[in-house]
């Protein structure tokens, strides 16, 4: 179950957790290395940091269909990320998850990963959300098939997941 409050950068709330967008503090915070109170003892994971990264230097990317810290909802403790490659291109997005050590195997990632691409399919210039994944990261691959995400394609090292409307026809 999704929900949302009305407002331009709106949490996104599931039966676990929270999605909130990234804030300028944010940022600073795990670029500065100073951790808080609302982290999980693990977060920031290095996906993290290269997140925190692209913000300071690209700021406007800051925004309601950007990336957003995973908070669970039990702790208020923030224990991962979840995010998307905005703009779309011919109405494609693509999504990007993590989640750290200490939080891993409880079902955070697929929850988040789908509550974000129907976030992003309820958008009116997106379609479809991918995601690749290297088949030597089979989590990963749990993640996009639990969260109802459907291989399209895979390759030599890699396996191509796509979640579109309903109404949208695949090519």
């Amino acid at each position: 179950m999704l929900s949302s409050s009305s407002s331009a950068h709106a949490d996104l709330t599931t039966a676990r957790l929270v999605l909130r967008p990234w804030d300028a503090a944010d940022v600073a915070a795990v670029l500065g290395d100073t951790g808080s109170v609302h982290w999980a003892d693990d977060f920031p994971a290095d996906g993290d940091r290269v997140i925190a990264g692209l913000f300071d230097q690209h700021p406007a990317w800051l925004g309601e269909y950007g990336h957003r810290l995973i908070v669970e909802r039990d702790s208020g403790l923030v224990v991962g990320s979840v995010g998307l490659f905005w703009p779309p291109g011919d109405g494609t997005v693509e999504i990007g998850y993590g989640i750290v050590p200490s939080r891993r195997g409880r079902g955070y990632a697929p929850e988040a990963t789908r509550a974000l691409a129907e976030f992003a399919l309820a958008a009116p210039d997106v379609d479809t959300v991918v995601a690749t994944v290297e088949l030597s990261n089979p989590a990963s691959v749990r993640v996009l098939e639990k969260a109802g995400f459907h291989r399209y394609a895979t390759e030599e090292t890699l396996a191509r997941f796509r979640m579109s409307r309903p109404d949208h026809r695949q090519q």
